[in-house]
Formats: C-alpha cells, structure tokens, sequence
C-alpha cells in the first residue's frame, strides 16, 4: 500500500494561530481553559476553551465566525506547501459536530438559514473560497469525526482516488452546544481531570485544525499514516461500551496495519474527555490491547474537548511528539481513578520511539484509532 504522508498542519486555537505556539504552550504546561461568564452561552458560569472576542480573523465578510475560522486555519497549512484546493487531485474534508449551528439562535427557520446550517453546503463554502474543483466531503461522526477523516482519507489515498486530501477539523461553541452537554450532565464546574480520581466530566472547547496528507514523499514533513480503524459498539446513544472490547479491536487493528507492537509505541493520545464512563471504557480497553504499560495522556485538560476538531488537533500534536522525541503529559492528572492500571504520562519525557497510537471515541458507540509513525521506519515499497 502507498505510505501516507504528512505534508502540512496548522492549528488556531485560544493558545495560538500555528502548531508551533500551541506546541510550545503545551510543553510548557500552559491551558486555554478558563472560566465563563457570559450569560449569552449559559446561564451559569462554566469552564472552556473559548476564544477571546474578535480573535477569529474576518477573512471573507461573505463567510460566518466558524468559516472563517476554517478558512484562516486552511491558509496558515496551504502555506507551508505547494498542494492547492484547485488540484483536481485534492480533495478537501470537513470534520465538524456542529458547523454553523449556533445561526439559529434567536432566528425564524427560513429556506436560507437552513441552507447555512447545511454541514455540506458549510464545507462547499470553505471549498469554494479556495477554488476547489472537487466536491468536497463532511465526515459527521460525532467525536470520533477528526480520526476517522484521517482514516477515511488514508484510504483514498491509498487507493489512488486522490493525490492530496485537506482535512480542517473545527467546532465552535454556542448556547445550543453548551445546553445540550449541561443536559448530559457532562461537564465540570472546574478544570477538567481525564484519568484522574477526582473528574467529574468535560471542559468544551473552540479549535481549528489542518492537516495535509499527501501520496507525495518529497512533501513529508516526516511522519505517515501507518494505520487506521473505526469500530461501533452500538452499546447506547451517548454511554460507551462498558467493556472497552470494541475500542480495543480498533486499536489493535491500526497497530496489525502498521506492524507494529504495544512496546513499539511511545505514547497514546487518548481521547481523555474525563467523564466517568469514557476514561474508564478508555482504559480497559488499552488493557485489553496490552497498553498498561505504554505512557498515555490526554490533551483536554489543554484545549478541552473541541469536538469535531478534538481528533485533528490531537493528531497534529501527536506527529510533532513524535518529531521531538517527547510524551506530553496530562494535564490535572494526579491519582488513578480508573479499574485498570494504566501509565498516565504526569510530565513531558524524552522518547526514542517511532509511532504513536491516537484513539477516539463519540456518541452512538463511535470508536477509532490511528497509528502515526516517523516516516524513516516504514517500509516504502
């Protein structure tokens, strides 16, 4: 199979306008989270990565805050390479839970509002103001969405229906987002704590990522796709799997793709939300796949949970680890509050290794993972 190759990123998030910045925040254990007081999102205060007003760049006045948002992470990418959306050979996705949601607030429900709404006339939008000749796709998964536009877009590479695929992951927060989680009674009224003892849910928060991949190994910035999988454990409409069984197949999966073994990786980027079920669905499902002993983290205590970007944000943070040779720790982290042990990474460390294990899991039983290895130890052919 044709490797799969990273060509360019960009993340725009409370912490910074590049992966660099937001790289170098989170080394230095620096979080975007705070609390909210703005009665426009919620009655009640509540914690969040949010971004400050007026931070989102107004790029076109014909697109929304969240396009716009899209459109200026895409630009930073495009910028560090020479693939275009007007390649017939590119391919652009959207990975997003909500897209443009938070325009029926306050507004009657006309033909025009709903065509806004509409996730792919959103993503023909963004294609568009980059002249794109391909329709492009929306990969709605719920949070699972930004790994499996990874792995959906490894494929078609893969496959030779493409050449480039521009994956943008992005979400941004409104008062319909922020309702329906205080209705799950998901989210933490303090910072949130993934694996740790003390969590008590999730912080949301508001990203956009972009990830180039290409078929073109003169583009590599140095780190492949090596293997991917989605499962579903159709366990519930928003509770996991409680045996971590379905996660686990993914994840093993994504490994037998990639050749390699649990003692190959040198972290796992989990998808860490610190609700009660999901860490420990998490953990017994890297038990499972023979994962205690692997150092494993969670970015959220950073960025929150940023929904449909959450998995391309992470991605992108995992490939520079990979490139630095560290393992982030997990921020808030203190004791162990899951059934099974695992190797919560408390603070950033060396590492020699060459692949890393990034997971997901959303509503619906959603479950995915992803293999990402620097691209000097796959095998070309």
């Amino acid at each position: 199979m044709k490797p799969v190759y990273i060509a360019a990123d960009n993340i725009i998030s409370p912490l910074g306008n590049s992966t660099a910045e937001n790289f170098e925040k989170v080394r230095k254990g620096i979080s975007g989270i705070r609390q909210v007081t703005d009665a426009t999102f919620a009655a009640e205060p509540f914690y969040a990565s949010m971004f400050a007003a007026g931070a989102i760049p107004v790029i076109s006045n014909d697109a929304t805050r969240f396009e716009n948002l899209c459109i200026a992470s895409i630009q930073h990418a495009l910028s560090q390479t020479s693939i275009t959306l007007a390649d017939a050979g590119t391919l652009f996705i959207l990975s997003t839970t909500k897209g443009n949601i938070e325009l029926i607030e306050g507004q009657p429900v006309t033909d025009e509002l709903q065509h806004k709404v509409s996730l792919y006339n959103t993503a023909k939008s963004i294609a568009g103001y980059f002249g794109s000749v391909n329709k492009p796709l929306v990969i709605s998964n719920a949070c699972i969405s930004g790994v499996l536009a990874v792995v959906t877009a490894g494929r078609l590479l893969q496959q030779g229906t493409y050449r480039h695929v521009v994956i943008t992951g992005a979400d941004v927060l409104s008062r319909f987002v922020i309702s329906g989680f205080k209705a799950l009674n998901a989210m933490s009224m303090n910072e949130c704590k993934p694996f740790d003892k003390q969590r008590d849910g999730i912080n949301l928060g508001e990203c956009a990522a972009t990830i180039v991949l290409t078929v073109d190994s003169k583009l590599s910035k140095g780190v492949v796709v090596s293997g991917g999988s989605s499962t579903n454990d159709a366990n519930h409409i928003s509770g996991p799997s409680r045996t971590g069984l379905e996660l686990s197949y993914a994840a093993n999966t994504a490994m037998q793709q990639s050749e390699v073994l649990p003692a190959g990786l040198s972290f796992v980027s989990a998808h860490g939300t610190a609700t009660v079920y999901n860490d420990e669905m998490e953990a017994k499902a890297f038990s499972h796949s023979g994962l205690s002993a692997i150092p494993v983290h969670s970015l959220k205590g950073h960025f929150g949970h940023t929904l449909g970007a959450a998995g391309v944000l992470e991605s992108i943070l995992t490939c520079q680890s990979l490139l630095d040779g560290v393992v982030l720790p997990s921020r808030n982290f203190g004791e162990l509050g899951v059934s099974e042990t695992i190797n919560v990474s408390k603070e950033l460390n060396k590492s020699d290794k060459n692949h890393a294990l990034k997971t997901a899991s959303g509503f619906g039983g959603c479950n995915a993972a992803v293999v990402y290895s620097l691209d000097d130890y796959i095998d070309k052919t």
